[in-house]
């Protein structure tokens, strides 16, 4: 066994555009429970607790999300995480490029397992069996991927053909070359040619030895990643990256800046049940199957319906006569779309994200690190909103210019503060507030607040708040 501690680094920078409507970018696919009880990003630092080999994990995120993935993690019973915030989206390869550089700020021998948030695999036993039979090919200096071996001729995933093994080892190969996403035929001959393995994203390297490769492959990548580290700072229980100096470097995977460049790549083929869930049609192969091949979740009736997937969030979902089918319902949005379409989704989001609409960004129901809110009714000069307050939290001491409100407690107790006032408001009681108020929600007790929210005036969007305190440290953003 190699004596070297691996840093698990979390990459949770994607949206999961193809998983629409219920992946958004503001709470996106790695954040939801598709399968089971957790959420995908849970489920990934729960095959990488700390203890004899893996450090506490890296994560990269957006800042957008940070809260929620704080909270997802300290539910799992992992506080010890080092939440490192992306100014911008750069890819793969800048957050590992960050990643490798604060690893080795803490351990100068330290490995790095980079690991995609977003990814299901279903036996973490195999999974870290597999990590542990790569640890040494890693620890001589490979770059070492890690290729599942293909089941099917998918169309939607990378591949990496197999070489001579490496460094005369049997338990890796060099990589003789990457293959992305081929079409149907190309991929029913890397089926039947067996040479061929699924590139699963997740790489394990010596720290070091990513940073070299990087400065010889990637040099700006690497100058920019360092700037932003050593020019960023501490917010909260998050680091925030220099957002000038990262911005600066290129968008692109770790793939393309350093595996298909270096001669030291290396892949194992590992052993465990794994799919990165990027379409409906991959969470339909990985979800139970009824008699009819038909996969459910949430309030559904299927009639005369076969090989589908249909869920719904919320409203009841009947589908009558169909075949291979994706029915997807949420509080603000249906999707509906053949199967063998489904990679086709992420052409819906650039339509909404190029004509303005919240739904390609939010959910109907957005969460804060206080709670969340739901939207319930929309019209001319007014906006209905149902609002969760954890308990012991408080939004922040805010105004608006262009509204006023109404607040009705629903259940629990809220604590107001009202300009120079401050009362409590009881369940089926209310409180106004008047336009330019400063005005501060809060939950004193230990249950959840749950108020309805009645806003009106000429301007009813979100970027209709003066902060004037908050415990959150939120500036220049509307999280």
């Amino acid at each position: 066994m190699v004596d070297r501690k691996i840093a698990p680094v979390i990459l949770s920078g994607g949206v999961g555009s193809r998983l629409w409507p219920l992946s958004r970018e503001c709470h996106p696919k790695q954040l939801i429970a598709l399968n089971g009880s957790r959420s995908l990003i849970q489920e990934t630092a729960l095959r990488i607790v700390a203890g004899d080999v893996f450090a506490a994990p890296i994560v990269l995120c957006a800042e957008d999300q940070r809260f929620l993935i704080a909270a997802q993690l300290r539910e799992v019973g992992i506080a010890d995480a080092d939440i490192i915030l992306e100014p911008v989206g750069r890819n793969t390869a800048p957050a590992a490029a960050v990643a490798a550089l604060r690893a080795l700020e803490a351990d100068g021998e330290a490995m790095v397992l980079l690991l995609p948030a977003d990814h299901h695999i279903a036996d973490a036993g195999r999974f870290r069996a597999a990590v542990d039979g790569a640890i040494a090919v890693a620890a001589s200096g490979a770059v070492v991927m890690f290729g599942i071996r293909p089941t099917r001729p998918d169309t939607g995933y990378g591949y990496i053909r197999r070489g001579a093994p490496y460094d005369g080892r049997n338990d890796a190969s060099h990589v003789d070359q990457f293959v992305e996403k081929p079409d149907e035929a190309l991929a029913n001959r890397f089926l039947a040619e067996g040479t061929h393995l699924w590139n699963s994203g997740i790489v394990l390297c010596r720290a070091d030895r990513l940073v070299d490769e990087l400065a010889a492959h990637a040099p700006d990548i690497l100058a920019s990643a360092r700037e932003a580290l050593s020019q960023g700072y501490e917010d909260l229980d998050f680091y925030r990256l220099h957002a000038p100096s990262f911005e600066a470097c290129p968008a692109i995977s770790i793939d393309c800046a350093v595996m298909e460049r270096t001669r030291l790549a290396a892949v194992v083929s590992a052993d465990f049940p794994w799919s990165d869930i990027g379409s409906w049609s991959a969470l339909w192969e990985a979800s139970p199957h009824d008699g009819d091949g038909n996969a459910t979740a949430g309030d559904v009736v299927v009639v005369e319906t076969s090989n589908s997937y249909v869920r719904s969030d919320g409203l009841l979902t009947a589908v009558v006569g169909a075949d291979n089918l994706v029915v997807v319902t949420t509080a603000d949005a249906v999707l509906v779309a053949p199967r063998d379409r489904t990679q086709d989704v992420r052409r819906v989001v650039e339509r909404l994200r190029s004509g303005g609409r919240a739904e390609a960004r939010y959910h109907a129901q957005v969460y804060r690190p206080w709670g969340a809110y739901q939207t319930l009714q929309s019209g001319n000069r007014f906006l209905v909103k149902l609002i969760t307050v954890n308990p012991g939290a408080r939004l922040s001491l805010q105004r608006h210019y262009h509204r006023a409100e109404h607040w009705v407690v629903v259940s629990g107790t809220a604590l107001v503060t009202r300009d120079d006032e401050e009362m409590f408001v009881r369940e089926n009681e209310s409180v106004y507030l008047p336009l330019g108020c400063a005005h501060r929600l809060s939950n004193p007790g230990k249950l959840p607040l749950l108020l309805i929210e009645v806003q009106s005036g000429p301007y009813l969007q979100e970027d209709d708040i003066v902060r004037l305190d908050d415990d959150f440290a939120r500036v220049g953003d509307r999280a």
